[in-house]
């Protein structure tokens, strides 16, 4: 059996250190096996999350050696063991107790995305009529497990944003408009609380979302960047303003491209 020492943070919101933890692992074990060790044989109130031990409910995320990774899915033989192995909690959210962390900030914001609501029936028969690549799009967003990781390293959300006030949705909330918006179905217009409310242009797409994603979704290049272009397009473009004033033409939600590349 190979050796390690972990250490890990322990308290609360008042205050807390690192504490030291001997271990032994054997082959295959990952890092939630080791802090399940911990717990059974040096600290029976150590506070871990964790579910389903298989990468697919986004409990156990953690901040190992200063990365954002879920626990279940960090293989021991994959880390450096030479030197002891941090384990924080995740630093966007507020503390409850040692390895966990508030997150239902996430699902307030998450509330207030209005929901998928399709447009009429475009078929006589009351069905609809879409193309495989339309539908494509948005299943890669779905993979979503709200492990939170994106938006615990997204530094506009870790440095500059007050969980008390919506300053900045994050890459999850982004994610979760462009599941919605983009669906070749969806009638609801998203783009002003894009906007105005979950404030889009505060990201500057430096992709540290997407590296630290355990689903491996492409959140800024498939998902934020294509709804900027959106709220470009509606709010700031001139060539869209022109076209209004010429053609007066009542709006309709764009499903696909932004409009520049539809005029080509």
């Amino acid at each position: 059996m190979a050796k390690a020492t972990f250490k890990i943070w322990r308290g609360d919101k008042s205050g807390g250190a690192l504490q030291d933890y001997p271990v032994e692992y054997g082959e295959g074990m990952v890092v939630l096996d080791c802090v399940h060790q911990i717990q059974a044989t040096q600290a029976n109130d150590l506070a871990c999350r964790w579910n389903c031990k298989a990468g697919k409910c986004g409990s156990c995320s953690a901040e190992i050696n200063g990365r954002p990774r879920l626990m279940c899915l960090t293989r021991m033989d994959a880390i450096p063991t030479e030197e002891p192995i941090t384990l924080l909690p995740m630093k966007t959210f507020p503390l409850i107790k040692d390895l966990v962390t508030d997150v239902s900030w996430n699902y307030k914001v998450n509330k207030r995305i209005p929901p998928f609501k399709p447009r009429p029936p475009d078929a006589p028969d009351s069905t609809w009529r879409m193309s495989q690549e339309e539908v494509d799009r948005v299943q890669e967003f779905r993979k979503c497990i709200e492990c939170f990781l994106c938006q615990d390293v997204c530094h506009v959300l870790r440095d500059h944003h007050k969980m008390e006030g919506e300053l900045f949705g994050g890459p999850r909330s982004m994610i979760q408009v462009a599941s919605l918006d983009m669906h070749p179905l969806d009638n609801v217009d998203r783009l002003k609380q894009l906007k105005d409310e979950l404030n889009i242009g505060l990201c500057n797409i430096t992709k540290c979302c997407t590296e630290v994603c355990p689903e491996h979704i492409h959140i800024t290049d498939n998902g934020i960047i294509p709804l900027k272009e959106r709220v470009v397009d509606e709010f700031y473009d001139p060539v869209l303003w022109i076209w209004r004033k010429l053609f007066a033409r009542k709006e309709r939600k764009r499903i696909a491209l932004p409009l520049r590349e539809r005029l080509r």
